[in-house]
């Protein structure tokens, strides 16, 4: 399936890695939110991901944000591609303002229990399932390991924000929330609840996170409300939720959905995009959801200068080893890729290499692996064995008596340990290139090739005058 489960890359710094958001700081220092398909339900992410998704709550949050400039100022700087947005980097406040028009969900399950209060507002007796209230009420909760529900006065009280802040959150967050519902309820959708988030850029209260989205608020169908309110249905993944509660195995939720599930939680989710904005999900070019995913972005992310198109790991089994490292990285500078020196040594700390794999193994771009370790080259066999990009060992050495003692352990390798052994750091190099078989690549390469031919016929030229 074309979708965007996991995006992980060497080049930039991974700052945080969510449910369905991944942050990364970008090269200009900021940050870098990535919005993939992944979907959670009950507290746990599916393994199945759920097509589209990630572009339309994408898509979604900038459509909103655009929108509510004129109450509040966010932290969105561009959209760069459908499943990623470019932001300011704020302080962010931990804590979380959730506003209700209606009585359902964990609120209405408290109720039920005898429940009046919630987060120090006092609703009254008698309300039924889904009613609504006679204005939107704010419930604010607290950005720990587990949400937990807290007065206003407590949050004051706790540190978490200073009173004149927090009536500042309350009154934007009402704004927010009656302006969208004005435009939502045009559209047959009534907005249920939802949250918001702040954070604080240069002293200023300003947006942040996702707003209005499916997977940060609850939808009904405005005709499905009139008909039956105690009946009426999320939209967007509760769908998904009930199938999750009718196929329970043993007290356990599936984790993963059948191909009919997940096509039509996608269906769903694209559904909900076009009422809300108009006009559906654009689908058709490099810029738009259209070809593969991850092709897809990580040509946005270059023609951005995000990222490279491809990268470089140089991984010294030793300090001592920089120098030939180095000499190896010059011979990639006319070829536009991202390279990195790594240290680790096979025998000493070869556990720290399930964290680098993890990356290499799930980077959106392609990537190739230099590992340098004399004498005994356990680092070669180990990242080989691990990590499902090429890995070519290029040994250091400073005589033939040492370079003798060294190939036998780079050369002989055990079965499904493809390790392959480049003496010369430029063939060492110009072996890496090659393996990442990139077209803009070949064709440099075949400009080399060519002008390589040349200079051999002009010099034989010359000779063959003499």
């Amino acid at each position: 399936m074309n979708t965007l489960n996991h995006f992980a890359t060497p080049q930039l710094e991974l700052l945080h890695r969510g449910k369905v958001r991944d942050s990364y700081r970008a090269p200009s220092g900021e940050r870098l939110i990535v919005v993939t398909d992944r979907l959670s339900a009950f507290d746990s992410v599916l393994e199945t991901p759920v097509a589209h998704k990630g572009a339309v709550l994408n898509g979604l949050a900038t459509f909103w944000f655009d929108k509510t400039r004129h109450i509040i100022p966010n932290h969105v700087i561009s959209l760069l591609d459908p499943n990623v947005t470019l932001s300011k980097e704020a302080e962010p406040i931990r804590v979380e303002m959730i506003v209700r028009n209606y009585i359902t969900g964990s609120m209405l399950r408290g109720y039920q229990k005898g429940q009046r209060t919630f987060s120090g507002v006092t609703v009254p007796d008698g309300l039924t399932k889904h009613q609504q209230f006679p204005a939107p009420i704010v419930t604010p909760t607290t950005k720990e390991e587990s949400d937990r529900e807290i007065t206003p006065e407590n949050l004051v009280a706790e540190g978490w924000v200073a009173q004149e802040l927090y009536e500042q959150m309350r009154i934007k967050s009402l704004e927010l929330f009656n302006f969208a519902s004005a435009w939502m309820a045009e559209r047959g959708i009534i907005l249920v609840d939802t949250k918001y988030e702040f954070g604080l850029l240069n002293g200023e209260l300003i947006l942040i996170d996702e707003i209005h989205t499916p997977d940060s608020s609850r939808f009904w169908s405005a005709d499905d409300y009139a008909r039956n309110p105690e009946a009426v249905e999320q939209m967007d993944k509760e769908y998904v939720r009930q199938w999750l509660i009718q196929n329970k195995v043993d007290g356990q939720y599936p984790r993963t959905l059948t191909p009919e599930v997940s096509q039509e939680a996608s269906r769903r989710y694209l559904d909900i995009y076009e009422r809300i904005t108009g006009a559906p999900l654009p689908t058709g070019n490099e810029t738009t959801t259209g070809g593969d995913v991850r092709t897809r972005l990580v040509g946005n992310l270059v023609r951005a200068g995000i990222m490279k198109d491809a990268w470089v790991n140089i991984v010294m089994g030793s300090p001592a080893d920089k120098e030939h490292c180095q000499k190896i990285r010059s011979f990639f500078e006319d070829y536009n890729l991202f390279t990195q020196l790594r240290v680790t040594s096979a025998h000493k700390n070869g556990e720290e290499i399930a964290g680098m794999a993890e990356v290499w193994n799930n980077s959106v771009e392609p990537g190739v692996i230099i590992a340098v370790a004399g004498l005994s080259n356990g680092l070669g066999g180990a990242l080989a064995a691990n990590v499902n990009v090429p890995v070519i060992s290029c040994p250091p050495w400073k005589d033939f008596a040492e370079l003798s003692a060294n190939l036998n352990s780079s050369v002989i390798m055990p079965s499904a340990t493809p390790n392959l052994t480049v003496v010369r750091p430029d063939n060492a190099a110009q072996a890496a290139v090659r393996a990442l078989n990139l077209p803009r690549l070949r064709e440099q390469l075949s400009r080399e090739i060519k002008q390589t031919k040349a200079k051999l016929r002009a010099a034989d030229a010359e000779l063959r005058t003499l």
